[in-house]
């Protein structure tokens, strides 16, 4: 879970502030100090911690908040503007002009460069965008390859020149390959190392100074904590960077890396990696982080996520089939499909306002279990999908074999697919009722 550690320390520490009627400075400081030793832990730069806390303990030893009726919620409501200003305040987006934009990928190898560059790629052309992918890594063995198979997976075309020019000139002709075709935005996946050294900031510069970048995007991995801040800081001194691209945060439990880098470098997170999936790549909003990190929910990124994968006509047609208790396990599929397009269930449950993450420590919520349930359902005959009843003990058998599943898997589903069908057909047993002006179970 995204933050995990730091989240249930915060929720504990703000749990005993809204558990007092009033509050004194000591009650503060306390709670100060039990926000400062969460931050260290999630591996925060320490000057970044110091200043965090004297900014939020300054604001919250006033008298707006002695004196408020509600003490404990407006520090929650300085804890959570502070988080937010640390991140960056408002969405920083990449500069878009109406000519050909040139956006250079930069970074350590190993950090996730080259799916990001797919990934960046994918989020632009969704906006309605023509990008072409670069390969000038030539360096690393099969760089070119994964970036072109990347490429491939997208529909997205891949310049390349080989492995023996050099990569400035690869960049340079790029440029005009893509003005000859139409296209409006280059990305270009540079090469890496394992370490950051003269030869290969030489090159990037060489790179950055015969093509004139609209930005350079530096990709770190948000998992390597105070490492990533560091990098980002030589890049940023050596190089110039214009913004930072977090990958595999859904995979940092700490979150070290995302509170640090902009207080640190003053250079903006623009975007984040959520997942292995070549659509998994999220713009970055601190307000909707904090909130996150807080264990408030993020309801206007759940909203866009399902709006995008969410077939609007087809709820509608989903919501008549309840009603009319026509509702069948095609349409339990369906609904699985587009659940599961919205990305690993761990990140959309903690999207949820009100929902109390400290249930789930400890709990591994499985996105197999999805894959699982669908195997069963596909193994199903069209009949048995539209009538369960018709499913006989020998169809149960074929079905678990079918799917490589057990026997106890699909009763289990069975059982769950008959309690949903009947709590649907309560609600609509309510809906009658308050419409005939009487209140159903009283």
């Amino acid at each position: 879970m995204l933050f995990e550690g730091l989240t249930h320390k915060l929720q504990d520490t703000f749990k005993k502030l809204r558990g007092k009627g009033k509050l004194t400075e000591a009650d503060v400081r306390q709670a100060m100090r039990e926000i400062k030793l969460a931050l260290l832990e999630a591996d925060v730069n320490f000057k970044v911690v110091k200043n965090f806390v004297d900014d939020v303990t300054e604001r919250a030893i006033g008298q707006e908040v002695m004196n408020s009726l509600t003490p404990g919620q407006q520090v929650i409501k300085i804890v959570n503007e502070e988080l937010t200003d640390l991140m960056g305040k408002t969405k920083s987006e990449i500069k878009l002009t109406e000519e050909i934009n040139i956006l250079m990928l930069v970074g350590l190898q190993g950090s996730g460069k080259t799916t990001t560059a797919g990934k960046l790629a994918n989020y632009l052309k969704k906006q309605g965008k023509f990008p072409l992918l670069v390969a000038t890594d030539i360096y690393r063995a099969a760089a070119i390859k994964q970036l072109q198979i990347v490429g491939e997976k997208l529909d997205i075309p891949v310049f390349s020149m080989g492995e023996d020019i050099n990569p400035a000139d690869i960049a340079k002709a790029s440029i005009e390959f893509a003005r000859s075709k139409g296209m409006n935005v280059v990305i270009i996946d540079t090469a890496g190392r394992l370490h950051i050294d003269k030869d290969m900031m030489d090159e990037l510069v060489e790179m950055k100074n015969s093509i004139n970048p609209h930005e350079i995007l530096l990709v770190v991995d948000s998992m390597t904590g105070q490492d990533a801040v560091n990098i980002a800081e030589n890049f940023n001194d050596q190089l110039g960077i214009d913004g930072v691209i977090l990958t595999k945060l859904d995979g940092d439990t700490r979150g070290g890396a995302a509170l640090s880098i902009r207080a640190v470098t003053k250079c903006p997170i623009k975007f984040v990696g959520m997942g292995e999936k070549l659509e998994d790549i999220e713009p970055f909003y601190p307000d909707r982080m904090a909130s996150r990190i807080l264990g408030m929910g993020d309801v206007l990124t759940l909203i866009e996520k399902a709006q995008y994968n969410i077939d609007i006509e087809k709820a509608k047609e989903l919501e008549k089939k309840i009603k009319s208790q026509q509702f069948t396990f095609d349409d339990f599929l369906e609904q699985l499909q587009q659940v599961k397009g919205m990305g690993p269930l761990n990140n959309i449950i903690e999207m949820i306002p009100g929902f109390n993450v400290g249930k789930l420590k400890g709990i591994n919520i499985d996105d197999s279990e999805l894959v699982k349930v669908e195997a069963i359902i596909k193994s199903m005959t069209k009949d048995e999908r539209k009538n369960p009843s018709i499913i006989s003990g020998s169809r149960r058998r074929r079905i678990a074999e079918g799917s490589g599943t057990k026997i106890q898997d699909v009763n289990r589903l069975l059982k769950q697919f008959h309690q949903t069908k009947k709590l649907m057909k309560q609600f609509g047993d309510m809906g009658k009722g308050a419409r005939k002006g009487r209140i159903p179970f009283f």
